[in-house]
């Protein structure tokens, strides 16, 4: 099948309201066999595995490529440089950033725009936006900048605008617009990565500001609580929404995705400690045994691994870094892996590029 064959398949399976196991199935294995045979990496990888189209029958058995392999290797079905866009990880811990290569935008931007009206907009047309994040002329390579600026292109009112940029957060713009929301009596939403809301409540506190934004407004965080800012436990951040912005926590929505995924996950609110996350029905989870690569049994925790179908030119099974336990909701993420899962995850590297590279 041609990329655009390809691509045009996983538009549609999109665009279906749900999709039954064969289905999910059926499509995730045409995404196996085509890159099977256009990756020759990840073929290599597959191979040493004992895993081809001839033998893998579910999306559960696709061999998953461990995230780290973005940095090292060119994860692609086609030539790099024919690529519409590259997303990059931001290489915040250091080193070698990973890399996602996107021959079109279209599948990525119909999976966002369709998930994210769904999960966040939940049946409003339109909201101003405040941005807490940098424009993406600003950031070119960033997924998250793309995201953003999918969700205020498509949701936002012509009054939205960004209060971020790459030299901090810009505090008379911010204080501004939250002044604005509250005198109108119109809802409004705040969207940005969570270390950039923990710099915006301390400005807040440090001016002496408090808010109460009109019903119907909104927060949405990207990311977790460590590794940008100073650590602050998911109950106090939520609570600081409360508190510093009027918006209850069940309105505050944490949305948890990465730049090797072109789907996201999201929780319905953090009302209670240990919000469960689900996505689409084009993306599915595993909860795996790093070393071993098998499921842990029900209730354990483990590593997660997704399938998502809008990955068709890099790799549909993705080995995240992250443990969590399912549930009947979906899963629950617990954060980075400790010391025992990132040995498993370290040996899971150095197993697929043993193999990749021949």
């Amino acid at each position: 099948m041609s990329e655009t064959a390809l691509s045009d398949s996983v538009l549609d399976f999109i665009g279906r309201g749900s999709s039954t196991e064969e289905e999910f199935d059926a499509m995730a294995l045409a995404l196996f066999a085509h890159q099977f045979e256009n990756n020759e990496s990840f073929r290599r990888f597959c191979l040493k595995k004992g895993r081809s189209p001839r033998t893998v029958r579910t999306w559960r058995e696709i061999p998953p490529v461990p995230i780290s392999a973005f940095k090292t290797l060119t994860l692609s079905c086609v030539a790099p440089e024919s690529a519409e866009r590259v997303f990059m990880t931001s290489g915040t811990t250091g080193g070698a950033r990973g890399r996602c290569y996107h021959p079109t935008l279209a599948v990525y931007d119909r999976s966002m725009i369709a998930n994210f009206r769904q999960r966040f907009m939940r049946g409003r047309e339109k909201i101003r936006m405040g941005i807490l994040f940098p424009t993406e002329e600003e950031m070119p390579n960033s997924s998250l900048a793309h995201y953003l600026a999918l969700a205020v292109g498509n949701f936002g009112t012509p009054d939205s605008e960004y209060l971020l940029n790459q030299k901090g957060l810009e505090n008379d713009l911010l204080f501004r617009a939250l002044d604005e929301a509250a005198a109108t009596g119109e809802p409004c939403a705040l969207l940005g990565a969570t270390y950039s809301f923990v710099h915006a409540f301390d400005e807040m506190r440090r001016g002496g500001r408090r808010y109460s934004l009109p019903p119907g407004s909104r927060i949405l965080d990207t990311g977790g609580f460590k590794g940008r800012s100073r650590d602050v436990e998911a109950t106090e951040f939520y609570g600081r929404m409360e508190s510093l912005l009027g918006v209850a926590a069940s309105e505050c929505i944490n949305m948890y995705g990465m730049t090797e995924l072109s789907t996201q996950f999201y929780d319905d609110g953090n009302d209670r400690s240990g919000a469960p996350k689900s996505g689409p029905h084009w993306i599915r989870t595993r909860i795996v045994n790093p070393l071993s690569g098998a499921d842990v049994p029900p209730g354990e925790q483990g590593i997660l691994v997704h399938c998502d179908l809008a990955n068709y030119n890099s790799a549909a099974a993705i080995m995240t870094e992250d443990v969590g336990i399912a549930c009947d909701e979906g899963f629950v993420l617990f954060g980075r892996a400790g010391d025992e899962e990132a040995q498993g995850c370290s040996v899971a590297v150095a197993e697929f590029l043993e193999a990749a590279r021949g």
